[in-house]
């Protein structure tokens, strides 16, 4: 299993019709062949700057290898991702054991 998260900052302003839209189109992601547990999430904590997290599991690297090269999702970060996001990070984890 593989989870992959990223937590982001975008480029619009707090509660803006551009972020919501953003978010909205963001959930074509999760109908991406071998993504399970998607999730959008807000950041709460004040430790850090960032203000939105989307997670999904993977069962393999294979499932996760697929979804990386669909056209969807190469096709959202192109179109989507790189223009409107500020600043991310991208952490992907397999379980210790």
């Amino acid at each position: 299993m593989i989870r992959h998260t990223v937590v982001f900052r975008l480029k619009h302003k707090e509660n803006s019709a551009e972020e919501a839209k953003f978010l909205a189109d963001a959930k074509i992601l999760s109908a991406i062949p071998g993504v399970e547990k998607f999730e959008q999430l807000r950041q709460v904590s004040p430790k850090n700057d960032y203000r939105f997290g989307f997670s999904m599991e993977f069962a393999d690297q294979a499932a996760y290898s697929g979804y990386n090269d669909h056209p969807d999702h190469v096709a959202f970060v192109r179109d989507r991702w790189i223009p409107e996001v500020a600043a991310f990070l991208e952490i992907d984890y397999a379980p210790l054991s």
